[in-house]
């Protein structure tokens, strides 16, 4: 860990700007890319086109305790796409809710920290995610128990393609748009590739934005790149700019970021890395921090 990034990390609380919350991206890829090369197992894919859209939320928006991870008027995340879940789990220990290098008992026989996010076993998981198509429904549950009990906390749902080929997701869209629930966002993190293919080989999509707005979304009329945090933090102020719920956002990234072998291949969805990619990718990872650090 470099000074520089020790230095950010030793002041969590406090809302990060978009140059910061570059770094500590670029930082935590590094270290999700070499954890799941520890382990043979996980997905880069996916875990990667999110980290900047995971990584601002917990360093810049949520409002949340780490000392109190149950606390009843936190904001509420839902990682829908549930097999990114190293993203959430370094991203969790750097913002204090476990120890940092617990990360690299992951998906180790008897580690809490296994494939798919367990609500009853992590600190700071809000809801068990894996099975896509789930996470839109449990985000529209928490809020609503917001709405009824006048709660003012916030529910934020990431989800990729596959959670919006599944049916359970748009009956969620459908209800939350009958009852205009407050404070839901949906947060799509669309970069085109699944396990099998691309979104077109598969299901298409497009136009995405038309038919969450034709279900009664407030959809974002910017399509932002989640892989900037520039981007995000102005996405952050469109949700601001209005009280027209439930709102969505769609930003484009690149499944396998940063890493030139990987980056838009479905191949690499959930690839073992093995020694030798490892070695190319991990320099390429290293050269990304160490050039947003110089923009410090």
């Amino acid at each position: 860990m470099s000074e520089i990034i020790n230095r950010l990390l030793s002041d969590t609380n406090r809302k990060f700007n978009a140059a910061e919350l570059d770094v500590l991206s670029a930082y935590f890829r590094e270290m999700m890319f070499t954890v799941l090369h520890e382990r043979g197992t996980g997905h880069w894919g996916g875990a990667s086109s999110a980290a900047e859209l995971v990584t601002s939320l917990y360093f810049n928006r949520l409002n949340i305790d780490p000392k109190n991870p149950g606390w009843e008027d936190r904001d509420r995340f839902v990682l829908s796409k549930g097999h990114a879940s190293v993203n959430l789990y370094t991203v969790l220990a750097h913002r204090g809710f476990f120890p940092v290098e617990d990360v690299h008992s992951f998906r180790k026989l008897g580690s809490y920290l296994q494939g798919h996010p367990a609500m009853n076993k992590i600190p700071g998981v809000d809801m068990s995610t894996g099975a896509l198509g789930h996470g839109i429904s449990v985000g529209l549950g928490m809020a609503e128990a917001a709405r009824l009990s006048g709660k003012k906390y916030t529910t934020y749902v990431l989800t990729g393609e596959g959670c919006l080929n599944e049916g359970s997701s748009w009956e969620a869209l459908m209800v939350a748009s009958k009852y205009k629930t407050p404070r839901l966002v949906l947060m799509v993190d669309y970069n085109k590739v699944q396990l099998d293919g691309t979104e077109n080989e598969i299901l298409p999509l497009s136009p995405l934005d038309e038919k969450l707005r034709a279900f009664g979304w407030n959809v974002c009329p910017n399509k932002y790149d989640g892989n900037n945090s520039a981007d995000i933090l102005a996405s952050y102020d469109w949700i601001d700019s209005d009280d027209n719920w439930p709102k969505a956002i769609i930003y484009d990234t690149i499944k396998g970021k940063n890493v030139s072998f990987s980056e838009g291949k479905n191949t690499w969805h959930g690839a073992v890395i093995d020694d030798e990619h490892f070695e190319i990718g991990i320099k390429e990872l290293e050269a990304d921090t160490k050039a947003k650090e110089e923009r410090l």
